[in-house]
């Protein structure tokens, strides 16, 4: 049974979009629908998803969202129920233009799914972020409260778009517990930030920019990321394939070990528990 939400859901989803000056609502018509795959195609620069895609999606009842400001569309979201039907829901792909950066529209989107995620009943949404993208690491888990369980090596495979390129798509599967306390008080604006004082480093930056390995002989370890990751993918590809391969030993190695990722911290490390629950 899952714990009963305090608050109001949808009240705090549209507290969010109101501040991030944006009204999110569920998509079901063809015109919105194409404005959603041309949002998608502008951001990562290819075709993630098509019109028909999205039009069955919403008709089988899965969640297909978009943040407007006036009749601009600066965000969007698609997630379909997983197996068994509406235990959980799966956010397959969630992207703010960039002209909405900054105000919030991303947060916004999320707490909308939150809110339509509980109303159907679901007690979960999961989904998949590169380990690497230290902004994406901060909202998904200081942000929004989620939590890794799996690291998946190369997920998708070569994507060949502009953001992940040519390489190994590694992923984080993250789970976003609905009714927990942790997550309510993300709801409401308060940060989940990990404190990793005390921890060891298992992987740093080192004074080149490159990852610096270190002996994971703590109960709990920190495990570092780049500031800025696509950069060093744009200007030294090298370097990104070394922090990839270096990522994917320690932080792979230490989660199939059965550790823990208990959250992010301030220095933009994760910080992983090897200590049974």
């Amino acid at each position: 049974m899952a714990e009963v939400v305090t608050e109001n859901p949808e009240l705090v989803a549209g507290d969010a979009a109101a501040a991030a000056g944006v009204v999110v609502r569920e998509l079901a018509g063809v015109p919105e629908l194409t404005a959603v795959c041309a949002l998608f195609q502008s951001i990562w620069g290819g075709t993630l998803v098509t019109v028909e895609l999205l039009k069955a999606m919403a008709a089988a009842g899965n969640y297909v969202a978009g943040a407007f400001d006036g009749d601009r569309l600066l965000g969007g979201c698609l997630g379909f129920f997983g197996n068994p039907a509406k235990a959980g829901l799966h956010s397959h792909i969630a992207g703010v233009a960039r002209a909405g950066a900054g105000r919030g529209v991303g947060f916004a989107l999320k707490l909308h799914q939150r809110a339509w995620a509980l109303r159907a009943g679901a007690t979960h949404v999961s989904w998949t972020f590169d380990p690497l993208v230290r902004r994406n690491a901060h909202f998904n888990l200081a942000k929004l409260a989620a939590r890794p369980v799996r690291y998946l090596p190369d997920f998708y495979g070569p994507m060949g778009d502009a953001i992940n390129g040519s390489g190994a798509t590694d992923r984080l599967m993250t789970t976003w517990d609905l009714t927990s306390p942790a997550v309510e008080a993300a709801a409401h604006g308060q940060l989940s930030i990990v404190d990793g004082t005390g921890g060891v480093p298992a992987l740093s930056v080192g004074a080149d920019g490159g990852p610096v390995p270190g002996p994971a002989d703590g109960p709990v370890v920190l495990v570092a990321v780049p500031p800025d990751i696509e950069a060093v993918r744009a200007s030294d590809p090298g370097l990104g394939r070394a922090w990839r391969i270096a990522l994917r030993e320690v932080l792979h190695g230490l989660m199939t070990g059965g550790a823990r990722v208990t959250g992010f911290d301030r220095a933009g490390r994760y910080v992983v528990s090897k200590e049974r629950p």
